[in-house]
């Protein structure tokens, strides 16, 4: 009686340990499978957001972008596109001239902002530049009186704005 009390005793421990553990595999493999899942939608939405990119960055009017504001990634207003720099000899654009700060547009800074530093947001009712204010406010820029004039003098620019807007020429 012993015996077969013993061994119900350890078929049954047997069982529950066996079905925790099989339990403990399975939440294993849903928060697996959720991981894989969650890896995917994030894949998904950044195709979108690079194909809402490239469909507003390839092909757009320079009267849909003078204008547009600029944000952060929190959100926060960075200023608004006064201008685009092209490069004639590529025939593409080359800098965003963004302006910020000041009072009703008196006092602003502008600041050449690589194209490339750029991207549109989700919801395409503005740019976004990974950068905060205060970083921006020590950007290199320059004021309405002061624009560069020359392929020269922007060419000695260009080093230094990529290097800060961390983008490749």
């Amino acid at each position: 009686m012993k015996s077969s009390r013993a061994i119900v005793t350890v078929s049954v421990l047997s069982a529950i340990l066996g079905a925790t553990a099989y339990a403990a595999t399975d939440v294993q493999e849903k928060r697996e499978e959720m991981r894989e899942e969650q890896q995917d939608v994030r894949e998904k939405q950044k195709e979108m957001r690079e194909e809402a990119n490239e469909q507003m960055q390839d092909v757009s009017r320079a009267t849909k972008i003078i204008g547009t504001d600029v944000k952060n990634m929190k959100g926060e207003d960075l200023g608004d596109i006064k201008d685009l720099v092209l490069n004639p000899m590529r025939g593409n654009v080359v800098y965003v001239v963004v302006s910020y700060g000041g009072l009703l547009g008196m006092g602003d800074k502008l600041f050449a902002i690589p194209w490339s530093a750029l991207r549109w947001s989700a919801d395409q009712d503005y740019y976004v530049l990974n950068m905060d204010k205060e970083a921006l406010k020590n950007a290199p820029g320059f004021d309405e009186d002061h624009w560069p004039v020359s392929t020269t003098q922007w060419d000695e620019q260009r080093k230094q704005l990529n290097q800060f807007y961390r983008v490749k020429p």
